[in-house]
């Protein structure tokens, strides 16, 4: 095919493979009725330059560890990315690209991790792309600092990313830009897709700011590429001063065409959310020489040109894995750590390092956590901490721990600073290394600030690990704007997601070893900041065996009248109450239900073991609001909790003042049971 160059620094067939991407994705759009075309087209010959001519990558293996990773922040122009998929040889068919967006196909609106190979992360909501790419350099880099020795450089990959405007407009990537400035990382390579163009109309309603400054002001290296998205000879010229690098991270502002192409859509809002109609499409491929009657042609010298990806990836990775095989040999304990990692298992039975605290004593559940983590963190150096600031507060840290830094890339604790936003989606980068265990810190009332990424973790499997501490209004005096009051209900609510609110020390430990030892899901670990007594496990029921199947008896009766529930610090309540009914000859089955999403897995004998179903007289205890409670009280249960807002005071004096009490549990179990 015979066609007219519109993009400098490329040739014929190169011109033919851009046309072919760009062609691809608006029909892809217009087969759905529904997408966005306009940002495909546009940064088509961006993204061909990148994946072609930039990227180290394996079509045939896509999990290859020292690939480059390439993040399509502007999820919304996800055509670009199946087209650039199919194209360059990975399992994606033809077929998925016309059944874009429909039922049952692996080309989603958005990228989704782990439905379509190839993509790297679930990105859609702006920013969180951008957001997890730092997480990703981040990876690479400690990776590199650990494992590459000399003759042996084992991780030395890129992030790319392309972002738009939108995505340089929401709070989350402002946090993971200034963070990535501050580290120093010069692995992470973000193509700014500046066209100027949202859903309202131009970015001049709303978005002024001189955005190549703002960058500079991060510490980014910046270059500015103008036109209207085919100088591609300027951007290749770009991206190798970027790579060239070695200081700072590197922002490439590369302005380009919404819509490139379109007679009547070019440069245009209307190009953003809707597809260009059948005649639009028409007009565009006449205009280019291609037959308007023909849809999802691929020219057979584009396919075979685009197709050599695979040989290229296949050679690359074959001297990955050579190098591997021989360093295999002489570091043979550090490369047993890579194995055991990218086969999901940690180094050590996590069972031999776990601490064992003493009944009786009184330790919060965040203090346990942090002993829990000093005793542990030293053995699995595939896992990372850190906090937002709150590295004292949430007992996130561990002895011996090195912060990572621009100068020590080999350190295991991340000071993310004020940036809870960026913290859950660099947390998130860092846990689709498949390498890498993340787990990181804030106080449980700003996972409101997390919430898009955490649920993004639980859409995705991302194994990330969240450290909620001053888990209720037993925080105290900090008042009701850091009292959690709703967070539990507003967790518990997001599927895949696994929260643990364990009652003393011992349960947090197994709440530790049960998160480690899995890695297909996401976890909120929601710890107290007053001290809890630590149950006699000889005595009650057993932790190790309990926190596993999310709920047991701490005391269990043959029998029992009433059945009183309830999570972390109320626990003890509880058994006091139990106390208190036995002394008036009514027995009383406390059960911690440390995870609610575990105890509904189990099978139903377990579960009627736990809450007998013959017994109705049933009481929930829980810091928190009611939602969600009626599944295990039933319409006739009681429930002891809060039912507004917090207020600032020391904590017992708190509880009292709601009613969260040992005397009102009892008054409502005999009233259950009256």
């Amino acid at each position: 095919m015979k066609v007219t160059l519109n993009t400098n620094g490329m040739s014929e067939l190169d011109e033919l493979c851009i046309q072919t991407i760009r062609f691809l994705s608006m029909e892809g759009v217009q087969a759905a009725n529904s997408g966005h075309p306009g940002m495909p087209m546009g940064m088509a010959a961006a993204a061909y330059a990148i994946w072609t001519k930039h990227m180290k990558h394996n079509p045939k293996n896509p999990k290859w560890f020292n690939r480059d990773r390439f993040v399509l922040s502007a999820g919304h122009g996800s055509m670009l990315l199946y087209s650039m998929l199919y194209l360059t040889g990975y399992d994606l068919a033809l077929d998925e690209l016309k059944q874009f967006r429909q039922w049952g196909s692996r080309t989603p609106g958005h990228p989704e991790f782990g439905m379509t190979p190839g993509v790297e992360v679930t990105t859609g909501p702006l920013g969180q792309g951008l957001g997890n790419a730092v997480g990703m350099a981040i990876a690479e880099k400690y990776l590199a600092a650990r494992y590459n020795k000399p003759g042996f450089d084992l991780f030395d990959y890129d992030t790319f990313v392309i972002a738009g405007d939108g995505c340089l407009q929401e709070g989350v990537s402002s946090e993971a830009s200034s963070l990535a400035g501050h580290l120093g990382l010069d692995n992470l390579i973000v193509i700014y897709d500046d066209n100027h163009i949202t859903i309202d109309g131009n970015t001049s309603l709303s978005f002024t700011e001189d955005r190549a400054k703002r960058y500079e002001a991060y510490g980014w290296y910046v270059q500015v590429v103008p036109g209207d998205g085919t100088d591609i000879g300027a951007l290749e010229k770009a991206i190798e001063n970027a790579k060239a690098e070695k200081e700072r991270p590197s922002i490439i502002c590369f302005q380009s065409l919404i819509g490139y192409g379109s007679p009547n859509f070019e440069d245009s809002h209307k190009a953003h959310g809707s597809p260009l109609g059948a005649d639009e499409i028409k007009l565009i491929k006449k205009n280019f020489g291609w037959d308007p009657e023909k849809s999802f042609e691929v020219p057979a010298e584009v396919a075979e040109h685009m197709g050599k990806s695979v040989a290229h990836g296949e050679k690359l990775e074959k001297i990955s894995s050579d190098k591997f095989a021989e360093y295999a040999k002489q570091f043979p304990e550090l490369a047993k750590e890579i194995k055991d990692a990218l086969a999901g298992k940690t180094s050590v039975n996590i069972d031999d390092i776990l601490p064992e605290f003493e009944a009786g004593s009184s330790v919060a559940t965040r203090v346990a956590s942090g002993k829990t983590l000093n005793a542990i963190m030293p053995s699995l150096p595939m896992v990372l901490g850190g906090s937002a600031d709150l590295t004292p507060s949430n007992n996130t840290w561990f002895d011996g721990a090195e912060d990572f830094q621009k100068d020590t890339p080999g350190g295991r604790y991340i000071r993310y600073g004020v940036r809870e936003h960026a913290m859950a989606a660099v947390m998130n980068g860092i846990a689709v290394s498949g390498l890498l265990r993340p787990y990181g810190g804030t106080f449980f009332c700003f996972s409101d600030y997390m919430r898009p990424a955490v649920r993004i973790a639980a859409l995705s499997h991302y194994p990330t690990t969240f450290v909620f501490t001053h888990d209720s209004i037993g925080l105290g005096e900090d008042g009701p704007t850091h009292q959690p009051v709703e967070h539990l209900a507003a967790l518990r609510c997001i599927p895949n997601l696994v929260t643990f609110r364990p009652a003393d020390a011992n349960e947090t430990t197994q709440a530790w070893k049960w998160t480690l030892e899995q890695n297909t899901q996401p976890v909120a670990l929601c710890l107290t900041r007053q001290g809890l007594p630590v149950l006699d496990q000889a005595k009650y029921g057993s932790a190790a065996e309990g926190v596993a199947r999310g709920a047991y008896a701490v005391i269990a009766e043959d029998k029992p009248d009433v059945l009183l529930i309830a999570t972390g610090s109320e626990v003890q309540l509880a058994m006091e109450a139990a106390e208190v009914l036995a002394g008036d000859g009514i027995k009383s089955q406390v059960v911690s239900m440390p995870s609610w999403e575990l105890f509904e897995k189990q099978d139903q004998a377990y579960k009627d073991s736990v809450l007998p179903p013959s017994v109705k007289g049933r009481v929930g205890i829980e810091a928190a609001v009611e939602q969600g409670w009626h599944k295990w009280i039933g319409d006739n249960g009681k429930f002891i909790g809060m039912s507004g807002f917090g207020a600032s005071a020391p904590f017992k004096v708190c509880f009292e003042n709601f009613g969260i009490t040992t005397a009102n549990i009892v008054a409502a179990a005999k009233e259950t049971i009256s």
